[in-house]
């Protein structure tokens, strides 16, 4: 089984939950479902629309309020930005355009307009999105050509747990969620998608270009 990540094959057995095989890269450290635990394209969109992510949901504010106030301090509101991933509710561009910031938004679903994908930005959010990457080499690749010289993408996703604790983890169960992260494997991305930095802060997790 190859990696989605690293496109080795040098994955084993992580764990399993139910049917669900979840295997481990020897070599970027990424853990990940099976592919063909991987839900299609109509799987998907319908699990997303189930979601009920309204913009003015203070508890939905209050979630992505780490990006929103790392941003507001590092640019100004000269600054562009990409909501990459942005979802049926992208509530954490919304709360930085209140501030008066210009954000471009992309998703495969939701807001599928490609041309925003020919320019490049100051900053990029990234919420909630890559442990939905069934590509992930392919995506990181274009995140870090999206930066400007400079540039930080910011991500928010739950770091894998502790080998004792990952059968109980419910992040893991979301049938969208594909592919999970360690601070060895951020380190790794950062390495080998030639980001100068990475910090990792709880949830909150900022390559810099």
């Amino acid at each position: 089984m190859y990696c989605p990540l690293c496109h080795t094959q040098s994955s084993v057995e992580y764990g399993t939950t139910g049917k669900v095989l979840f295997l481990k890269c020897h070599e970027c450290a990424l853990v990940f479902k099976s592919i063909e635990f991987f839900p299609s394209e109509e799987k998907e969109k319908s699990r997303y629309l189930l979601h009920k992510n309204d913009v003015n949901d203070s508890k939905y504010q209050k979630f992505v309020a780490p990006i929103v106030s790392a941003i507001s301090k590092q640019y100004s509101t000269q600054s562009i930005g990409l909501d990459f991933g942005a979802g049926s509710g992208p509530v954490a561009a919304k709360l930085l355009k209140d501030k008066g910031y210009s954000i471009a938004f992309y998703d495969p679903f939701f807001y599928p307009n490609k041309e925003v994908l020919l320019t490049t930005y100051d900053f990029i959010i990234c919420c909630e999105v890559m442990e939905h990457f069934h590509e992930p080499k392919k995506e990181f690749e274009l995140l870090r050509k999206l930066l400007k010289p400079k540039g930080r993408l910011y991500c928010m996703t739950q770091l894998l747990p502790t080998p004792a604790k990952f059968k109980d983890w419910n992040y893991k169960n979301d049938p969208t969620h594909v592919v999970f992260y360690s601070e060895e494997n951020l380190t790794w991305i950062k390495e080998h998608f030639d980001f100068s930095e990475v910090n990792i802060e709880n949830r909150l997790i900022i390559f810099k270009q």
